[in-house]
């Protein structure tokens, strides 16, 4: 298990913001759900990156961050002694989702399968420039937001790592496509450092489109 002090309430949100696959004011999660992201837990999962909030007029409104779709590719906590019922079967619906039903599905990572853009492989385009773009549109909040590499890579298993890379370096000499790294290299996780492109002399981290 990924040791970054979740606790089963922190999975709980991530959980269904991948599932909603959208932002989500807190006022509709605590409507909807029932789920209440207090400023501490907002702070923290901020902090950890795996969460994106902003200001919306008397509430906040939350997504999940690029960390955030990884991390729901791993192990999450979600017992609770106040509910075990209840964190067994979510766990439960976890752990399926990414043994048996992900291996067995079209799609390469919940958070493809999970996307509200039609992506799937009967749609998408030959061409790895055009299949990088549609994987982008369907992981970018709006054109030009940042994507982590770590984040698309999960799209393309099918697809020599060799030429992935020289495919993105391609696509990033596009005048609407930027290639960068991170500025905050402590921030970075070992799945970033993984999935990162030597480019220039330095390692890149992050794709945008539409610039």
């Amino acid at each position: 298990m990924v040791d970054d002090e979740l606790t089963p309430s922190d999975s709980a949100i991530l959980l269904t913001l991948m599932a909603e696959a959208r932002a989500m004011l807190n006022t509709e999660l605590v409507e909807c759900y029932g789920i209440n992201v207090e400023k501490a837990r907002r702070e923290k999962l901020n902090r950890l990156r795996l969460l994106r909030s902003e200001r919306s007029g008397r509430t906040y409104l939350h997504e999940l961050d690029d960390k955030g779709w990884v991390r729901v590719q791993e192990d999450l906590d979600v017992t609770s002694p106040k509910a075990r019922a209840i964190g067994g079967a979510l766990r439960a619906l976890h752990e399926n989702l990414l043994e048996r039903v992900l291996p067995r599905s079209e799609y390469r990572s919940l958070g493809e399968m999970f996307s509200r853009a039609d992506i799937t492989p009967s749609k998408r385009p030959g061409n790895l420039e055009s299949r990088l773009r549609a994987a982008y549109g369907a992981l970018a909040a709006e054109p030009s937001a940042w994507v982590a590499l770590a984040r698309l890579r999960p799209f393309f298993t099918d697809v020599d790592r060799a030429d992935l890379d020289h495919a993105l370096i391609q696509l990033s000499q596009a005048a609407d496509v930027d290639l960068v790294p991170e500025n905050n290299q402590k921030a970075l996780t070992e799945a970033d450092w993984a999935a990162s492109i030597r480019v220039g002399g330095e390692d890149v981290h992050l794709l945008a489109i539409g610039v």
